[in-house]
């Protein structure tokens, strides 16, 4: 299975929950910031992760924009998760629900609930036990992918 996590950092903590979750999910999965996603960086993907922080309530501009690129159908028979890191606010916002929605609405089939992570502060570092909840969350993931899971739900919780 062809894996790629894609995501969005602007200080960091975002790509070391993505570089931990494509190290739970195997040897092919591969951790890729936004911007250097290539022209037709999406081919043969069969389990997409995308995450990012949140910006303003959403996901951030560059993840925005890679989303509304997303054609309906486009995604069709790729298996799809997202998540975002956040500060422990009352009020956050939901970028990796957001995110998740724009997956499906591209055909993705969503395997695992969208996940946020918390960073202490807003530039870091990521909160106690962030890394390993990751790795827990991209272990459920890659279950629900091979079909045990069912659709839509995280099976670690």
């Amino acid at each position: 299975m062809s894996t790629l996590v894609l995501f969005d950092s602007n200080f960091g903590n975002t790509r070391k929950i993505a570089e931990a979750v494509a190290a739970e999910l195997g040897n092919d999965a591969t951790a890729t910031p936004l911007a250097g996603l290539g022209q037709g960086g999406l081919e043969g993907v069969d389990l997409l992760v995308v995450g990012s922080p949140i910006n303003a309530w959403k996901p951030t501009p560059r993840t925005q924009e890679f989303l509304d690129g997303l054609g309906e159908g486009s995604l069709r028979g790729v298996r799809a998760a997202a998540f975002d890191t956040r500060v422990r606010l009352f009020i956050h916002g939901d970028a990796a629900a957001k995110i998740s929605h724009a997956l499906e609405k591209a055909g993705a089939r969503i395997v695992a609930r969208p996940r946020g992570f918390i960073v202490e502060g807003r530039e870091g570092p990521l909160a106690a036990g962030e890394v390993e909840g990751a790795t827990a969350w991209a272990r459920s993931i890659a279950v629900a992918a091979r079909g045990s899971g069912p659709r839509g739900t995280d099976v670690s919780d």
